[in-house]
């Protein structure tokens, strides 16, 4: 399974009410009709704090949405790019978002998600790999070891990790940059709610971990969202 990450920045001026709106109510429905996709959500940022966390934030990143697609594999996310159906999706892009950025990623659940029926809040982060820490090493680094360590964390709903493997600025055929599109991984963690999640950072486990990430993270730069599914 290949996810598609699109990283959004609404148009400058647009209230965050009439993004919302457009983006599910007029850009959702296009992008349902894509050839070959298996899965389709929508992540809209509720909150940009730094919470929890004592690592610098990346400065590359003012992200209003999330978007979420799930192919079988790399082709056919590049083949429901190249097919008509995609034309009026990227045609309205233009009425309602600033910027995008595409990732694609391997999806690791680590800790698969429990929500049990409660209440739960989510947290998506970027995380940009610290220079002279090969792809090699950061794959290591956080696939193994620092997924290890959340794995003793207690009381999270769920965590997944999703690993970079191409990038798209521009074109969305034509591979970009790291220098274009600096992020590496993209974390999913789901909590019961806020103050949990404060008591969760105050844990020594979590201590630990955050020191682990000043082993092979530059920056780590997450947003709280509220997620709707369309496919």
């Amino acid at each position: 399974m290949m996810t598609r990450f699109g990283l959004l920045t609404k148009k400058q001026g647009m209230p965050p009410q009439d993004f919302n709106q457009h983006w599910e109510a007029v850009h959702g429905p296009m992008a349902s009709r894509f050839p070959g996709l298996r899965g389709y959500w929508q992540h809209a940022v509720t909150d940009k704090e730094q919470f929890g966390i004592s690592h610098a934030r990346g400065v590359d990143w003012d992200l209003d949405g999330f978007s979420e697609l799930h192919f079988d594999d790399e082709g056919a996310m590049l083949g429901a790019v190249n097919d008509d159906s995609f034309t009026p999706a990227l045609t309205d892009e233009t009425d309602f978002l600033q910027d995008v950025k595409i990732v694609a990623c391997e999806k690791h659940k680590v800790v698969e998600m429990n929500l049990d029926d409660g209440p739960y809040i989510k947290r998506m982060t970027l995380l940009k790999r610290l220079p002279g820490i090969s792809p090699e090493r950061f794959r290591q680094e956080w696939l193994e070891t620092h997924a290890n360590f959340v794995r003793r964390w207690p009381g999270v709903l769920g965590y997944h990790q999703n690993l970079v493997v191409s990038r798209y600025c521009g074109s969305r055929t034509e591979q970009a940059s790291h220098d274009e599109v600096p992020v590496d991984g993209i974390v999913e963690f789901w909590f019961r709610d806020k103050e949990a999640a404060a008591e969760l950072y105050a844990k020594d486990i979590v201590t630990e971990t955050q020191e682990h990430a000043k082993v092979f993270l530059d920056t780590i730069t997450p947003y709280f969202v509220d997620s709707r599914r369309l496919v």
